[in-house]
Order: C-alpha cells, then sequence, then structure tokens
C-alpha cells in the first residue's frame, strides 16, 4: 500500500510538470509578442491588451486543467 502511494504521488507530479511546460511557453510567447506590438504600435495598446489578457486567461485554464488531472490521478 505504501508503494502505491508513493507511486501515485510520483504520477500526479510528472502530470502536473509536464502539463504547466505548454501553458509556460505559451505564456512567453503571448506576452514578448504583445509587448512587441506594442512597441511597434503603441496606439493600439489598449485593443492588444485587451486581447492579451483573453489569451492569457485561455492559457492559464489549460494550466488549471493539468492541476486537476494531477489530483484526479493522486486520489482518483
Amino acid at each position: 500500500m505504501e508503494n502505491l502511494e508513493a507511486m501515485k504521488a510520483l504520477s500526479m507530479a510528472i502530470v502536473v510538470g509536464l502539463g504547466m511546460i505548454g501553458p509556460g511557453i505559451g505564456l512567453g510567447i503571448l506576452v514578448s509578442k504583445a509587448l512587441e506590438a506594442i512597441g511597434r504600435n503603441p496606439e493600439a495598446a489598449g485593443k492588444i491588451q485587451t486581447t492579451m489578457f483573453i489569451g492569457v486567461a485561455f492559457t492559464e485554464a489549460l494550466a488549471i486543467f493539468a492541476i486537476v488531472v494531477g489530483f484526479i490521478v493522486k486520489f482518483g
């Protein structure tokens, strides 16, 4: 039984770790491109920021799904 709990903890760590890689890279690219666009066209900063925040919300949702799947693996 002790071995099973260790495997569940390790599985949760792997699932969450791998599930966070994509959103982490995506957020970095998203914010860098938004800042680049604002630098090129400062007048459009409001529209770019609004779109960026919507993209950040969707990307963070993917990270939250990874955490939820990790908890399902751990406690399921």
